[in-house]
């Protein structure tokens, strides 16, 4: 079938699979809780894992679990024979130290789902309850990919090649992950877009050796603070004069350290940032000029420089029709008012970016801002004190299950 239409998603059910929803609240509700005052961080999170095959555990489902992390991957086939569609949901916390009510704060010192990640666990677990409760309808088949490392250490991209995207025997037609927003949106707005929904993300790590000396007699040194600092400003200027401010690029420098007194010239200088691109060519050329830049500065002033670039992430680009479809999907299934087409994408970043990359993709934000409070003025995702909406774990639960039945349907011949 094309990428670039699907057909109409009419054929889902809609109101049954948000009712069927509400009805699992408190057991989702339950979820998330145990999982967020337990949270745990990186690719290894045995005990997240062991929650999540018992949210699983008699569901008709064949669940295997990652060998170079605590992934489990679920497969469901349907009763019909038919393509295969991927849900995805993240599972690893922040470390964070959370502020919040003590009767639903992290219990584990250093620890927090300050992302929502325990949210999008729960939803996942929700709508494979709910599709293996329609399994008898289903033409075809659905991976339920609940992963580790999603914050920075590209558990994504482990879990590719550890074979996820082949647990069905074949590779999906499709795959969706929601991630929820603490601040920006109101509560139980869906938002996505087609094209770049997220930004790509790179590590710049610079370390600039020359020779140490009094502060007094800097000509009989060779001071790589100056240079150093030269290196910072001459990078903001690059963002500005070699990238189209069209195709916009972010670089924060984020840490600068250099010398233990005001006499003494330092032998070396480390500072290190983070860079945001939104489309394939800037970010190929972001490690390229960068790099180069850094290094010439270096030379001019007779030191050396050892440059690091780690592209992390790459652009999530949401395929146009997979993103139309879920809006459709959305509005049919939510109400016109319930979707929000976001007019330029997010300079966060996500590592659904792999998959995006493999499979055509679909990546939806929903608000979970609590009542009563100004999305505007919210605490932001990875906050200390940012608060979710536990309100939109069912319909969150049911957007999952309701893309994985109209996609199936789309895909399979009447």
């Amino acid at each position: 079938m094309s990428r670039s239409t699907i057909p109409g998603s009419g054929s889902g059910t809609g109101s049954a699979l948000r009712e069927d929803a509400a009805e699992l609240r408190d057991e989702l509700v339950g979820l998330r809780r145990a999982i967020h005052r337990e949270p745990e961080l990186g690719l290894d999170l045995p005990r997240t894992q062991e929650k999540v095959l018992a949210a699983l555990d008699g569901l008709p489902l064949e669940v295997s679990t990652g060998e170079r992390l605590s992934s489990v991957t679920a497969v469901l086939r349907g009763a019909r024979p038919g393509p295969t569609v991927l849900l995805r949901g993240d599972m690893d916390a922040l470390p964070v130290t959370e502020r919040g009510d003590a009767d639903l704060v992290s219990r584990v010192p250093g620890a927090m789902h300050a992302c929502g990640h325990d949210l999008h666990t729960s939803m996942l677990a929700g709508a494979a309850r709910l599709l293996a409760d329609r399994r008898d309808g289903l033409a075809g088949n659905v991976v339920f990919m609940f992963q580790p490392g999603e914050e920075g250490l590209g558990g994504a991209r482990i879990m590719i090649e550890e074979g996820v995207l082949d647990a069905a025997g074949e590779r999906p037609v499709a795959a969706y992950a929601l991630h929820v927003l603490s601040a920006a949106v109101p509560s139980g707005l869906f938002v996505s877009r087609g094209g770049p929904m997220l930004a790509a993300a790179d590590r710049l790590r610079v370390t600039v050796r020359g020779e140490g000396g009094h502060g007094s007699m800097p000509h009989l040194a060779n001071d790589p603070l100056p240079a150093a600092c030269e290196m910072v400003t001459a990078l903001q200027t690059l963002v500005t004069r070699r990238f189209d401010a069209f195709d916009p690029v972010v670089l924060t420098i984020g840490t600068f350290h250099a010398g233990t007194m005001d006499n003494v010239i330092p032998d070396e200088v480390r500072f290190a940032g983070t860079v945001r691109s939104f489309s394939g060519r800037a970010h190929l050329e972001l490690a390229e000029r960068c790099v180069a830049l850094v290094r010439a500065i270096a030379e001019a002033h007779g030191l050396e420089a050892d440059v690091e670039y780690v592209q992390d992430y790459p652009v999530t680009n949401n395929d146009v029709a997979e993103a139309a479809f879920a809006g459709e999907t959305v509005r049919e299934a939510f109400g016109a008012d319930r979707y929000l087409e976001s007019p330029r994408p997010l300079p966060a970043s996500e590592d659904f970016s792999f998959v995006c990359d493999e499979i055509p993709s679909a990546f939806v934000a929903l608000g979970a801002c609590p009542p009563g409070i100004d999305p505007a003025e919210a605490a932001n995702n990875h906050s200390p004190e940012a608060v979710f909406d536990e309100a939109v774990l069912p319909d969150g639960a049911a957007l999952l299950a309701e893309l994985a039945v109209r996609r199936l349907n789309a895909a399979s011949p009447a």
